[in-house]
Parts: structure tokens; C-alpha cells; sequence
């Protein structure tokens, strides 16, 4: 069943490789740079877990496949959010990173201000998306509304950017665990509440499943930034596409420095545990995809 997942999300990273470049008008008058820098991000690669998200949660709920298809332009939407926030993070006021995915990072190649232009250009087209999904007439202009305001709220100061300022702040030996927790919810985990929630709301979920999806996804989320600070110290620096033990020479706090390897890796455990309890009692029309994709995270190795 994992081998199905991954065949999955491969095919969704694929119809979103194919859609990203394409949600950018090719007749819209943009610097040449500027576009370039865009792209060069947007068409790194990587998992592309939150659009895929999104797909997944819209067939669940509503149980049919063509779901999917009203949810592709909140997809894209995630991912262009998704990718300014990595080309701001590589920066050198930032984690100051020189490779992203194998690929030397956007402010390598194009320079700090222009990477910064693409990321702050992304994130507002971002916007422009959202709204496609409704005159398509596949989603109301409820619904989209929901999702824009949604996507404000756990994009900026109250989610992951508030999540950046406090990693930033962060430090070994002052962070403690609930510090570390409310890092790791807002900047991880709020973009990947935001993914399940809005393919949610797109497949017609009812309140409470809403909130079922909502705790689904924050124990994912969690879950998958622990994973992330495991993999940060044993993981393959081939597999992971960037160096490894980045987090120790950055003296960042994360759960294996405050918990150990063995606790974090129960922890991870636990979260997965009660995100697929929390599906399972949201009595989704079509769940398997999203409980597969809870046990595939605890299982990756990059």
C-alpha cells in the first residue's frame, strides 16, 4: 500500500510540475529576471506534499477523483507559498543556505534582491489563484473566500511566519519544549493545515469533518518537521538534496537535542497515530488515500 502512495504522489507532483509554470500567464509583461528567478524556484522539484494534500483531502471527502480537478488552482497556490518561503529561508539574513534540493538556491544565482522580489512575487500570486478556482465553477465564492482568508491567516504572523520569527529567536539551551512546539505548528505545520483544510472545504466537508481534517493535519505536520530534525542528523545529504547536522552548526533547538533520537522518533509515532483517528472518525466518503500518506511520512528517508 505504501507503493501505491508513492505512485500517488508521484502522480501528483507530476499534474503540478505541469500546472505551476503554466498559473503564471506567459502574456503577462514581467521583467525577464524576474520570471526566471520565479521559475527557477518553482521548478526545483521536491515532494510537492501540501498541493498533494489538497487534492488528496478534496476526493475524501466528496469521494470522487474528479474533486481533484477543482482543486488543482489551490494547489498551485500552496506551492507558490510553499516556494517563496524556502527562497526567503536560504537567504543569508536567514538560514543563509547555498543549496536547495541539489540546486545551488535562488539568491545564488540571481542575487539577494532579486530572490527576494521573486519570493514576494510569488506569494502574492498566490492570491490571484484562488479566486480561478470559483470562476472555473467548480468551487462557490464561499468557499474560495474561506480558503483565501484561511490561507492569510496561516501564511502570516499568525502561522508560519510567526513560526520563522520564532525559530529565528530560537536558541540551544533557552528553547524549551513548548517554545520548540509552537515553532515547528506555525512554521511547518500551519501551511499543511491549510492544504488538507482547503481540499476540504472544495470536496464540501461539513464543520465537523473540517475540524477532524484541522487535527489530522497538525499532527502531521508536527510530525513531519520532527521527522525532518531526525533526518537532519542521520540522513542521506544525497537523498535530502542539502548538507545534513545544518541544525547543529546553526545551534538551532530541535525535538532529537531537547528528546533525544529514540523519543523523537516515538513522538512521530504518536502524532501519526492520532492524525489517522482523527480521519477515521471524520467518516470521509473516500479516506485511504490520506491515512496512507500519514504512515508514508513516518516511513521516508528524505
Amino acid at each position: 500500500m505504501i507503493t501505491d502512495i508513492k505512485t500517488y504522489l508521484h502522480e501528483c507532483a507530476a499534474l503540478v510540475e505541469k500546472s505551476l509554470p503554466e498559473a503564471l500567464p506567459a502574456d503577462w509583461n514581467i521583467p525577464q529576471e524576474l520570471r526566471e528567478s520565479m521559475l527557477y524556484s518553482l521548478q526545483a522539484g521536491g515532494k510537492r506534499l501540501r498541493p498533494a494534500l489538497v487534492l488528496a483531502a478534496a476526493e475524501a471527502v466528496q469521494g470522487q477523483a474528479a474533486a481533484a480537478r477543482h482543486a488543482l488552482p489551490v494547489a498551485c497556490a500552496i506551492e507558490y507559498i510553499h516556494t517563496y518561503s524556502l527562497i526567503h529561508d536560504d537567504l543569508p539574513a536567514m538560514d543563509n543556505d547555498d543549496y536547495r534540493r541539489g540546486k545551488l538556491t535562488n539568491h545564488k544565482v540571481f542575487g539577494e534582491a532579486m530572490a527576494i522580489l521573486a519570493g514576494d512575487a510569488l506569494l502574492t500570486h498566490a492570491f490571484h489563484l484562488i479566486p480561478k478556482a470559483a470562476r472555473s465553477g467548480g468551487v462557490s465564492a464561499e468557499v474560495a473566500l474561506d480558503i483565501v482568508e484561511d490561507l492569510a491567516m496561516l501564511a502570516g504572523a499568525r502561522g508560519m511566519v510567526g513560526g520563522q520569527a520564532a525559530d529565528m529567536e530560537g536558541e540551544q539551551g533557552i528553547t524549551s519544549i513548548e517554545e520548540l512546539e509552537y515553532i515547528h505548528l506555525h512554521k511547518t505545520s500551519d501551511l499543511i493545515v491549510f492544504s488538507v483544510t482547503a481540499g476540504g472545504r472544495i470536496g464540501g466537508a461539513s464543520t465537523e469533518q473540517l475540524e477532524a481534517l484541522r487535527h489530522y493535519a497538525r499532527n502531521i505536520g508536527l510530525a513531519f518537521q520532527i521527522q525532518d530534525d531526525i533526518l537532519d542528523l542521520i540522513g542521506d545529504e544525497k537523498k535530502l538534496g542539502k548538507k545534513t547536522n545544518s541544525d547543529v552548526e546553526q545551534q538551532k533547538v530541535t525535538y532529537p537535542y531537547l528528546l533525544g533520537i529514540e523519543e523523537s522518533k516515538s513522538q512521530v509515532k504518536r502524532l501519526t497515530r492520532e492524525a489517522k483517528a482523527a480521519i477515521l472518525e471524520a467518516r470521509l466518503d473516500a479516506p485511504d488515500k490520506l491515512l496512507l500518506i500519514a504512515d508514508y511520512l513516518v516511513q521516508r528517508d528524505y
